[in-house]
């Protein structure tokens, strides 16, 4: 089933959405993108849904066709203080008011946003895998997050952010058990499963 261009025909519409929700280092990513209301693209999915080759190759032809778009990035002290929902809703109020082109209507995966000045806006549950402006969002916030990850990857090798990206897998947590945590660890997230967690930083 091919995604819808849009839900209004006669409004500016930005999609929206997350990725590093999950993770236990790193930023949460959000993305805002407006895409033209006729745009050929058949492709676009749900960034969970397709490779990362193909998040790739999509990236360059999101920037490339997108009337506007905007990355941003949320860090782990910010997600500490106000909590990561509070976190990704910022980043994604952010994204959207970052746009060179004000949208008149917001489509928003999941199922909480807060309202962005007076622009109306709606939640949509599995949103990137309905609507081709927020699965753009989606495969943004996603490819942006990940080439972070491989970047910051090098200055702490034995935690395995190039192929865990944050998230909580058993190498990760391993390395947090035998090493501690870093500046890009989130101090409010449940780091290590048991007992282990102590003094971490």
């Amino acid at each position: 089933m091919s995604l819808k261009n849009y839900k209004h025909i006669d409004l500016i519409e930005a999609g929206c959405d997350e990725a590093g929700r999950g993770c236990l280092a790193g930023p949460v990513f959000a993305a805002a993108v407006i895409l033209p209301k006729h745009l050929k693209a058949p492709e676009l999915d749900d960034s969970k849904k397709l490779s990362e080759k193909k998040r790739k190759e999509l990236r360059d032809f999101i920037e490339e066709k997108a009337i506007a778009f905007k990355v941003v990035k949320i860090s782990p002290k910010k997600i500490d203080e106000i909590n990561i929902l509070n976190a990704s809703i910022l980043g994604m109020q952010e994204a959207v008011l970052g746009l060179k082109k004000r949208p008149e209507y917001i489509l928003v995966d999941g199922n909480k946003f807060k309202p962005t000045e007076d622009i109306p806006h709606e939640c949509v549950i599995k949103g990137d895998g309905k609507y081709k402006s927020i699965a753009a969002a989606s495969i943004l916030a996603k490819t942006y997050r990940d080439e972070y990850m491989e970047n910051i990857h090098e200055e702490h090798p034995h935690y395995h952010w190039k192929k865990n990206k944050g998230y909580p897998t058993s190498p990760h947590r391993e390395a947090i058990a035998k090493y501690g945590s870093t500046e890009y660890h989130r101090q409010s997230f449940k780091l290590l499963p048991d007992a282990k967690q102590l003094s971490l930083f």
